[in-house]
């Protein structure tokens, strides 16, 4: 069965784009190879400010059970009179190949870029096993320890600011279904730099469904983020994002 997901945020709080959350977006699938979502929203504002707003999101997802490629592409840009407050986008593909029933072999690129946080471009590749650590359909979880090269160059706003990084990227994830109605999806990173682990960075991603027909269920989300050395002292080392909305699948 093929899975369309759309989801319509009702509230949102502190956009951001650190680390991308991959245990939300992988789809079981019963038989489809390809499964996938796209979405773009424009807004156009005008009462005491001129409000403009542009998201693109695009998931693609092909599945035959000993491979898996992952594709992900989010752009999120806002601007109140004239001034940016959002201006974000994100792009990663993975790859994962089955070596046992219990482990599977990840590849991934990702290219991102965060006025907010003041990084113009940071491209990531990484590799390293990712484990399944219960058999039990209505609890699973799985960890992953992976190694990744990071290339981060900062903006304007801090000149001929680059790094060239070795870090590691473990994470820990679990999908529960105590109930036919809910439905609990978590992920945890931590990603310290190999030359200094007190540069570390944690973010954490937690989605909760509630059921509510069929095919509609409500989603309440909460992302995350700690960085220990940001870009810059401007940059707040924590930030997090709530959101709550529906839902559909077809």
């Amino acid at each position: 069965m093929q899975y369309i997901r759309i989801l319509f945020l009702l509230i949102s709080m502190t956009s951001f784009s650190q680390v991308v959350n991959i245990e939300t977006l992988r789809k079981a699938t019963d038989s489809a190879k390809w499964t996938g979502s796209v979405s773009l929203d424009v807004s156009l504002i005008k009462n005491t400010n001129d409000i403009f707003r542009i998201a693109n999101k695009a998931h693609i997802q092909y599945n035959d059970k000993t491979n898996l490629w992952l594709f992900v592409n989010d752009l999120n840009f806002q601007k109140v009179e004239g001034n940016s407050l959002v201006n974000r986008g994100t792009q990663h593909l993975r790859y994962n190949r089955k070596v046992s029933e219990r482990i599977k072999w990840e590849a991934f690129a990702q290219a991102q870029y965060d006025a907010i946080s003041q990084i113009d471009f940071r491209g990531l590749l990484g590799t390293g096993p990712r484990f399944k650590l219960s058999e039990k359909e209505n609890y699973m979880f799985y960890l992953g320890t992976l190694i990744m090269y990071e290339y981060e160059k900062a903006d304007n706003v801090i000149s001929d600011r680059e790094q060239n990084d070795v870090r590691g990227s473990a994470y820990l994830s679990f999908s529960m279904y105590p109930t036919e109605t809910i439905s609990i999806i978590s992920t945890s990173y931590y990603q310290p730099k190999i030359d200094a682990f007190s540069d570390y960075r944690i973010s954490s991603n937690t989605s909760l469904l509630f059921k509510i027909f069929k095919d509609l269920a409500f989603k309440t989300n909460f992302n995350y983020f700690y960085d220990a050395v940001p870009v810059s002292s401007n940059v707040p080392k924590t930030q997090f994002e709530l959101t709550n909305g529906l839902l559909y699948t077809f």
